[in-house]
């Protein structure tokens, strides 16, 4: 380390100190004491360790570095700001502004260098276990023995609240079980919490923990020591055990701020009104927002040594695609748009016999969606034999097949739905992952940000109501599905027999902009009349008239999934006069013009009735309250699906028996 210039490093680390009380200050909201506290983890990283190119953020041999703990989302946009990323020190001063760089908590999309969503806790390090996996997944499919394409390394910082979170045990379990030796963990202890000391709820030994889940561990107790965590860093990326690595930094907490630091008080704004006297002990000027011409220029050297790197990268990836041109069209083949009508081609008719579940329907429709879609991955969260979303020629992803297709997670949703979302953000993969619906409740923190971020993930949520049958209420679903629809940005997709099933996964896996939830059956569904193609392009605009009135339009039946069948077994007894509209996605319905609209629904016709083995409030805004709904306002009950669905009132004869109310 005789060649590292550590007076420029340390200077560096207290100017990003003075950044962060001044943008804080400015915006009068944030966190101070991350940002001051792990200063000198960023020194270590930006300055010297990490490989980057600012000007090519996307760039396929980047090591990673994931802000775990977002809310000390200053320390990020102040390292970046000195990398030469676009983050102008305007940005800085916009600090949690409207539509500016730098929102409160880190966005993926909005701010360059920015590789996750952050600030929920706990879900960085998830995430950064994700993009570990996709970086395994990449060099094991795309390496090969003249040339290494994908060697980098993914790097989190995280908190004690992060690792208090319970989604840290399921990810780091995972990531020590998978041997994902390419994550590096820093973790700032700085024994502080925001309530009190850390000391008041937590009294684990962080070692013995790690340790027992099959991490490498440094203690670094001199965890603001530039030297001692670069030596850490350089030790944890050369190390051979083949195990994930964790770097144990005792740090102090708003350190800079003598009145604050140390303690709880320090981790939010509390500090602020001390920040004059902290910046002059500091040795930064009286000018606001201050970075020397010394660190501009140090910086600016070092991305030159960087970008050095990146050209030596370019070469050998030249040489890798003249080597390897196959693969190299499999490599941008990750880049290519898919439309869902192209996915559906590839997927035979079904027979009409015999009846099967629409999880079935499902199982049938992955092999050759998966076929078209090489760079496609799914997992289970140790469901396969119920969910039935095994790719069966994909074997399955391990420390010895980084290449396998099928994703264990094991009883772990929380972390799978986050580390979904964190091979989603790496960007090379098409990854779909499977539970009960029921069980989306362990998950749903994940799935709002894979919905914010705009993250193309795929759920396959299988057991999707009463009809689950003897597990009883625990297991069926009723609340579930009318609640994820309140999630903005995410698409719930309730298909009603096989073909409307294969539009649906065509429809998830085509969709660029955001997450797909695939709400399935456990029981055997009929096939509903009319044509293949008609039901797989009315799915494509998420509702469609299934049955069509002979006469002029006296009712409309609505539904959705296992309910369909009951709506059109009900319009054989109602009359010729009666419409049936299956609507297996109204997020989608929704999005279509307001001519096709009223072709399905149209304004004249307010004789109305919706049915779902469901919460029944949801479906007013497409029966209006002069319609009527039939679901389930109560938890279900252990029997036989049949006799509960017969129980509960979802058959025909009872939507029957409600119309002529």
């Amino acid at each position: 380390m005789s060649n590292i210039d550590f007076k420029a490093l340390e200077r560096a680390a207290n100017e990003t100190r003075g950044l962060s009380m001044d943008a804080v200050a400015k915006a009068a909201s944030g966190h101070l004491g991350l940002p001051l506290g792990s200063a000198e983890i960023g020194a270590a990283l930006f300055g010297n360790s990490l490989v980057y190119n600012p000007k090519d953020t996307r760039w396929l041999n980047r090591d990673y570095f994931v802000l775990s703990a977002g809310h000390g989302s200053m320390f990020l946009y102040s390292w970046l700001h000195l990398s030469g990323y676009d983050i102008s020190i305007e940005d800085i001063k916009n600090f949690r502004q409207l539509h500016s760089k730098t929102p409160g908590h880190p966005e993926f999309h909005d701010t360059p260098g920015v590789e996750a969503t952050t600030g929920p806790l706990g879900q960085g390090i998830a995430n950064a276990v994700g993009i570990a996996s996709a970086c395994k997944m990449a060099a094991g499919k795309f390496n090969t023995e003249q040339h290494q394409i994908f060697n980098q390394k993914v790097v989190v910082l995280v908190g004690d609240g992060c690792l208090q979170e319970g989604i840290s045990q399921e990810a780091i379990s995972f990531a020590g079980h998978h041997r994902l030796d390419n994550l590096i963990v820093f973790y700032d202890s700085n024994d502080v919490t925001l309530d009190a000391m850390a000391i008041e709820t937590q009294s684990e030994d962080a070692v013995k923990r790690f340790e027992s889940v099959g991490f490498e561990v440094q203690l670094v107790l001199e965890g603001n020591n530039i030297g001692s965590l670069i030596n850490a860093y350089q030790n944890a990326k050369q190390s051979k055990s083949g195990k994930p690595q964790i770097i144990i930094c005792k740090t102090t907490i708003a350190k800079g701020i003598p009145e604050v630091a140390g303690t709880n008080k320090g981790h939010g704004e509390a500090g602020v009104k001390f920040i004059d006297s902290a910046r002059k002990n500091l040795g930064l000027p009286e000018e606001k927002f201050f970075v020397s011409g010394e660190t501009r220029q140090y910086f600016e050297q070092h991305q030159k040594q960087l970008e050095n790197l990146y050209q030596e990268w370019q070469t050998t990836f030249a040489a890798w695609k003249s080597a390897n041109p196959k693969l190299a069209q499999l490599l941008e083949s990750a880049n290519e748009k898919h439309e869902a009508i192209d996915i559906m081609k590839q997927i035979p008719e079904f027979p009409t016999t015999p009846i099967i579940a629409t999880r079935k329907a499902g199982s049938d429709v992955l092999q050759p969606v998966s076929q078209y879609l090489p760079l496609s991955v799914s997992g289970s969260a140790d469901l396969h034999g119920s969910t039935l979303n095994y790719i069966k020629e994909g074997r399955d992803f391990t420390p010895a097949c980084p290449t396998g297709r099928n994703i264990k997670f094991g009883i772990r949703e929380h972390a799978m739905g986050a580390m979904m979302n964190g091979i989603a953000y790496h960007g090379l993969f098409k990854v779909s992952g499977a539970t009960f619906l029921v069980f989306s409740d362990y998950l749903r923190p994940a799935i709002r940000l894979a919905a914010l971020s705009h993250l193309p993930v795929v759920y396959i949520f299988t057991h999707d109501s009463i009809g689950v049958g003897e597990d009883g209420p625990t297991h069926q679903p009723v609340e579930t599905v009318s609640g994820l629809r309140m999630i903005p940005n995410l698409d719930v997709i309730r298909p009603a027999d096989p073909e409307e099933t294969a539009a649906a996964f065509s429809l998830a896996f085509a969709r660029p902009d955001g997450p797909t939830l695939l709400s399935l059956t456990r029981q055997n569904l009929p096939f509903l009349p009319g044509t293949a193609q008609k039901k797989r392009e009315g799915t494509l605009r998420g509702g469609y008239v299934i049955v069509s009135e002979t006469a002029p339009l006296r009712m409309i039946l609505i539904a959705t999934g296992s309910e369909v069948q009951h709506c059109v077994e009900a319009a054989k007894l109602l009359g010729d006069d009666v419409r049936v509209v299956s609507m297996p996605c109204t997020e989608l319905f929704d999005r279509q013009s307001n001519e096709y609209k009223q072709s399905v629904l149209p304004n004249g016709c307010r004789n109305r009735i919706a049915m779902e083995a469901g919460v029944t409030s949801f479906w007013y805004k497409y029966v209006g309250l002069d319609g009527k709904v039939i679901g389930i306002d109560r938890f279900g009950m252990s029997a036989p699906g049949n006799t509960v669905m017969k129980q509960l009132g979802m058959t025909s004869e009872n939507l029957v028996n409600i119309s002529k109310q």
